[in-house]
């Protein structure tokens, strides 16, 4: 048995939220960010009076790491039932008995306090709406409960981090942010249909909804290249309407082509390599595309 020491606490709890997935929309809110500060000055101007952004960046981060925190935990607490049950999550935090219900309960409602309150130490545009995204990003555990378009909500869920990152600056919203919002809906919700293939037949007999539970593997393939394909026609147009330089259409590039890689990865007789199509694949995605997108904006 491991010894209960405060580091080995602090491990259980990141991987109970799995922080690692952070990687998804953290590059799309640092995107949203970099369009903010432009939005108000220019970037020297701003990063010599605004002391290279550091408070406005902090906040910023802290309400990412505490609503999604708060998102994870929950999910994870709401479907204990459903994690013992199935041999693939069985081993999660909750049904191991690593971390006991009232724990993860107490951890969700700790994280949505402290998102709270960071907001309104950012602006009231902010701390009024986050009420509103505490309910969406909450109530996306509920969805399998009762619609396939759970997957859709974890994307809506998720498009918040650019929008939310813009209105900690600026407090209002606009277009550009708006566009890489969506870029997020599509983009997350086509590879949650892939990463759902996985539960396919667990979710089918236990009433849980998904489009793989819903349509088989070959269709909701169909559905996330769709997704997908819509995402690729957003960053296309996001790099049009904001007049961007060719850094970020070598980054556009990038993102549709990994984009296209994971589904040359995942067929519907052979799901071996959904968790590279899932993960690396989509995090290497995002980190390039922002990256470049960031840069291209301050050169």
């Amino acid at each position: 048995m491991s010894t209960a020491t405060p580091l080995n606490t602090v491990k259980q709890y990141l991987s109970l939220v799995k922080f690692s997935h952070t990687i998804f929309a953290l590059p799309f809110a640092l995107i949203g960010f970099a369009l903010a500060i432009l939005s108000t000055k220019s970037p020297s101007d701003y990063l010599a009076t605004h002391n290279y952004c550091l408070p406005e960046l902090g906040k910023m981060l802290l309400c990412m790491v505490f609503a999604r925190s708060a998102a994870m935990a929950f999910n994870r607490y709401l479907d204990r039932r459903f994690d013992a049950l199935n041999p693939r999550t069985a081993q999660r935090e909750i049904p191991a008995g690593v971390i006991k219900p009232g724990q993860a309960l107490a951890f969700t409602i700790a994280n949505c306090v402290l998102f709270v309150i960071t907001t309104w130490f950012i602006n009231p545009a902010c701390f009024y709406l986050s009420f509103v995204a505490l309910f969406v990003v909450l109530f996306y555990s509920y969805t399998k409960r009762f619609t396939a378009l759970c997957h859709l909500v974890l994307g809506v869920g998720l498009s918040l981090s650019p929008i939310g990152a813009y209105l900690s600056v600026t407090g209002r919203f606009d277009i550009l942010p708006v566009l890489f919002s969506f870029i997020v809906i599509t983009w997350v919700s086509g590879f949650d249909i892939i990463y759902a293939l996985q539960d396919e037949s667990f979710d089918a007999s236990n009433k849980l909804h998904s489009i793989p539970a819903a349509l088989g593997p070959r269709n909701a393939l169909l559905v996330s290249t769709l997704l997908h394909i819509g995402s690729a026609l957003l960053v296309l147009g996001a790099g049009f309407y904001g007049h961007f330089n060719w850094l970020y259409w070598v980054g556009a590039a990038f993102y549709i082509a990994m984009l296209t890689y994971q589904h040359l990865l995942v067929k519907p007789n052979d799901l071996s390599k959904v968790g590279i199509a899932f993960a690396n694949t989509n995090g290497i995605a995002s980190v390039v595309f922002a990256t470049l997108t960031i840069i291209s904006l301050f050169i």
